[in-house]
């Protein structure tokens, strides 16, 4: 019998190419949206406690990836609710889900960010054994995490992804970051802890095929400040490069409170999941940004 896995965000960056990479592997993929349109799209509403229970039918594993983008408007009070709720309820929906219809589930797999270590630019490299950042974006992570943890109270299987920026051809930050002059941002030393796209897919899929759980970072090893990231992307994209970042004052100006998302980024150690075996194509920024630019 096939292996049944249900993607929360299928439409989205990432869960897209992990659908797609999936059924290559012959997995039967669905994909839970709120405006469903092929065979194997399931509706879900999460503001009205509503998913359509044929998704569930002899299912196998979650992948949890949706929720509101933290980058997509200003962080206004209403906006941080959002961000805040679209992970936790969409979680529990998916638990009270679980519950009420016995699914035996063999695994609960979910996205969740490195901002769970704060907004903060050090020379630390934080692990997965660190505590959660008292931020805004440290928050929405734990609170993200716990109700995720949820899953694990009921003996199902769960499994945490922190990620780092995903990188990808279409659309996503790299997309932005690809100015006719690119410069820093700030003073250049933040750390931007990132993932290449293909790695971040292939990650979710071992987890499933080596009965993975528990907490990992998912960041490329190599780590890079804002100042060699953009040095790399200028000569890879052959566009000018200037030494000078954007000031943070202006960026403030420009993003309100969210310009924390650029100028801010610490080291995020990728010890743990290397440990469990998985092997990166992409372990540079190098690597990723030939197969990306």
């Amino acid at each position: 019998m096939m292996t049944t896995i249900l993607i929360t965000g299928g439409t989205g960056l990432v869960g897209k190419l992990l659908a797609e990479k999936l059924i290559v592997k012959n997995y039967t993929v669905r994909v839970l949206t709120r405006t469903p349109k092929k065979e194997n799209e399931f509706s879900w509403d999460i503001a009205n406690n509503f998913i359509d229970e044929k998704a569930f039918d002899n299912l196998d594993y979650i992948i949890h990836l949706a929720g509101a983008g933290i980058a997509d408007k200003r962080w206004t009070s209403k906006r941080k609710k959002e961000i805040i709720d679209s992970r936790t309820q969409s979680t529990q929906l998916l638990l009270d889900k679980v519950k009420e219809l016995k699914v035996p589930l063999r695994s609960f797999i979910s996205a969740s960010a490195v901002g769970y270590y704060g907004a903060i630019t050090s020379g630390k490299i934080f692990t997965e054994r660190d505590v959660s950042a008292n931020d805004f974006l440290g928050t929405v992570c734990n609170l993200w995490e716990k109700a995720v943890l949820e899953f694990d109270k009921i003996a199902i299987p769960t499994t945490i992804f922190r990620l780092g920026i995903v990188l990808s051809k279409k659309g996503g930050a790299l997309e932005k970051m690809k100015t006719p002059i690119i410069t820093p941002i700030a003073n250049g030393k933040q750390y931007i802890p990132c993932i290449d796209i293909e790695d971040l897919t292939d990650m979710f899929i071992f987890a499933i095929e080596k009965n993975l759980t528990g907490i990992f970072n998912a960041v490329a090893p190599e780590e890079q400040t804002s100042y060699g990231f953009s040095k790399l992307l200028a000569k890879k994209t052959k566009r000018p490069f200037v030494p000078i970042g954007v000031p943070t004052f202006l960026l403030k100006l420009i993003f309100g409170e969210m310009s924390i998302l650029l100028t801010t980024g610490s080291r995020v150690s990728s010890k743990k999941i290397i440990e469990t075996g998985f092997q990166f194509t992409h372990k540079k920024l190098e690597s990723s940004l030939n197969n990306l630019t």
